[in-house]
């Protein structure tokens, strides 16, 4: 005896129904996520090609905010945010004491390390949506199978009837609920895995960006103090010899 799908559908008993509903919220939550993470991402890529294509030779300590000024340009990007971060951070450290003592770049620095782990945990933003669906569905459609197994025996109790016909209907409806998990889960945890791997090559990406602009600011930090030695030595040295 044949069932196609609304057939099956309607032969199922509330608890089936119920969890085949969930079932379809969870596959749409990870669907939705996914989508979301995939926009967000290029939108993201495009704005800092952009960026780094207009600003990539502004890097130097007179054009702070001219790079800032650029930066606010593409809100969607997160190298923009990256840059835009360390120098603003860098600005406010020299131009205001610290009781700390630490030197600008030091403050920018311990700062930069901080404002990475939120850059880390916004590209991350969803995947633990599909990490739980991918590794939760598969149980979710085995407890249907269960119920629907359970309705199917005792339908078979209530009527007297244990023939394999009885049976095999009831059966094939039940383990729908596994099939239906497993539609949800494997799509999740493919998604999961490239999400996961573009995530980890940007969040790399954006360190060593990070980490070539702490080193501009401390090159920075490095002239300004030899400006302030030499200069003053200079400057003896010439009244000494009038």
């Amino acid at each position: 005896m044949g069932f196609s799908l609304s057939e099956m559908w309607g032969h199922m008993g509330w608890p089936a129904i119920t969890v085949a509903a969930v079932l379809l919220v969870m596959g749409m939550a990870s669907l939705t996520v996914f989508i979301e993470r995939i926009v967000t991402m290029r939108r993201s890529r495009r704005a800092s090609g952009q960026f780094a294509a207009e600003s990539g030779g502004h890097l130097r300590e007179d054009m702070i905010e001219n790079v800032i000024a650029e930066a606010d340009k593409y809100p969607d990007g997160h190298l923009p945010r990256v840059v835009k971060t360390a120098l603003a951070t860098y600005r406010h450290a020299r131009d205001t004491a610290d009781v700390s003592q630490l030197s600008p770049a030091e403050r920018t620095r311990r700062h930069m390390e901080r404002y990475m782990e939120e850059v880390g945990a916004d590209l991350r933003r969803g995947l633990a949506v599909l990490a739980s669906v991918g590794s939760v569905a598969p149980f979710v459609g085995l407890l249907g199978t269960v119920l629907g197994i359970i309705s199917a025996f005792q339908g078979i109790a209530s009527t007297g009837s244990g023939g394999l016909s009885a049976v095999s209907s009831g059966i094939s409806e039940a383990l729908i609920e596994t099939a239906l998990g497993l539609a949800v889960a494997i799509p999740s945890v493919l998604g999961f895995n490239y999400l996961s791997t573009q995530v980890t090559r940007d969040e790399a990406a954006l360190t060593g960006a990070a980490g070539e602009v702490l080193d501009s600011i401390e090159g920075w930090a490095e002239e300004a103090l030899h400006e302030r030695t030499v200069v003053p030595e200079r400057q003896g040295a010439k009244r000494g010899v009038a």
